[in-house]
């Protein structure tokens, strides 16, 4: 059985505070100032650029994306890091449109984070595609013979709703198209299994669940069987069979390293693989059923106490990652108020406050402080005071 209460104790937790923002950005390791010292002092300012070699950093996005692969259902050799997340998905989801030329449909929901649907939008101008976007529920309808490639992010970022990763897939295969997943909001929250979904290509963040610092490196998948195959628009030399001898044409390396850009941001590589220690025997099984007993008793607990909210995420565990938003008619006051009080959540527009479950570190006593909270900020109307109001940002 996984230790979650060794897990808590591993991240940096102001005293005082409830954090239930960990699907926008995960406290710190503590590991993490060790081992930036580490990078800072022992290797940059000793090694110089024989680093390179000496400590390690041009194979950090590979052995990084190892450690990575285990918690979403890969295998070693399959996931490489470095970029930024919108990248990883222009490079997944022109790869994917590339492999099915006599294709033009790109299909995505509505429910997509911006990002993705911007990046999509752009591609589908260059390659002379069509963007065709539907709500979350009509995706399955929509899947059809023109379709090339199937854009999702498996957990909505507004409702936490979970898409069927592995039925959405099959059809997708069946109507011969390819699928491209978005785990920026699994990864970390949820048993993920891109393997066994047989999914084609994936791609996440690392500064949410995963806990890697602000702006930290996201990692992109390929299925092997498309790993020698694949061929993105965005190419770098990193990504190149022989990046040192700088050829002029581009030639692609064998496999994911094919999916390198751009020189890795070895500092935050590092920052991220000390984040990654605290996984070592954490059981995904064990993941998944830790957050859906927090989300169940947290839902459980607004219920009861706090009849001014409306429920905006599935209720059905099966059908939602680790996240839980209740609708309220003055949302970005109310989360003001709860922030002001020391439990962070989040807001999104129009009306949604959005609490997130990280399994390593929320605890029955955060379910328990957020729902007392959120209930006296209700009933006193303690959320209706001018600076609550004042939207100049929004968390």
């Amino acid at each position: 059985m996984t230790d979650f209460a060794a897990t808590r104790r591993a991240f940096h937790l102001p005293e005082g505070v409830t954090y239930l923002d960990g699907n926008s950005l995960g406290p710190m390791p503590l590991a993490a100032t060790a081992r930036a010292v580490r990078v800072l002092d022992e290797e940059w300012s000793q090694m110089l650029i024989t680093g390179w070699n000496r400590a390690g950093w041009y194979v950090q996005p590979r052995k990084v994306g190892d450690r990575i692969a285990r918690l979403i259902g890969a295998g070693p050799g399959e996931v490489v890091m470095g970029d930024t997340l919108s990248i990883k998905v222009f490079q997944a989801v022109s790869a994917a449109r590339a492999m099915r030329p006599d294709r033009r449909v790109i299909l995505s929901d509505s429910g997509n984070f911006p990002s993705d649907l911007y990046v999509a939008q752009g591609l589908a101008r260059a390659v002379d595609a069509e963007l065709r976007v539907v709500a979350p529920d009509e995706v399955d309808d929509a899947i059809g013979d023109d379709l090339a490639v199937l854009m999702l992010t498996e957990v909505d970022y507004r409702t936490g709703r979970r898409h069927d990763m592995q039925a959405l897939t099959a059809k997708a295969h069946v109507s011969g198209a390819l699928t491209v997943w978005d785990l920026a909001h699994s990864a970390g929250a949820v048993d993920v299994d891109l393997t066994g979904a047989d999914a084609d290509f994936a791609v996440g963040c690392t500064y949410k669940y995963l806990n890697g610092g602000p702006g930290s490196p996201a990692f992109i998948w390929t299925h092997p069987r498309h790993a020698d195959a694949a061929q993105p628009i965005l190419q770098g030399w990193m990504g190149h069979e022989t990046p040192f001898a700088f050829d002029p044409n581009y030639r692609p390396a064998a496999g994911i390293e094919r999916m390198r850009v751009g020189t890795p941001p070895v500092i935050a590589l590092t920052v991220l693989d000390a984040a990654l220690d605290v996984w070592e025997g954490v059981a995904l099984a064990d993941l998944r059923a830790r957050s859906i007993e927090l989300t169940q008793a947290f839902i459980a607990g607004v219920e009861a106490d706090c009849p001014d909210v409306t429920l905006n995420s599935p209720r059905d565990p099966a059908m939602r990652g680790s996240q839980v938003g209740f609708r309220h008619p003055h949302g970005y006051a109310v989360m003001q108020a709860l922030i002001s009080e020391g439990v962070i959540g989040d807001f999104r527009a129009p009306d949604v406050l959005r609490f997130g479950f990280a399994p390593l570190y929320n605890d029955a006593a955060d379910v328990d402080r957020a729902v007392a909270t959120l209930a006296r900020i209700l009933r006193d109307e303690s959320w209706n005071r001018e600076q609550f109001h004042q939207q100049a940002s929004v968390t």
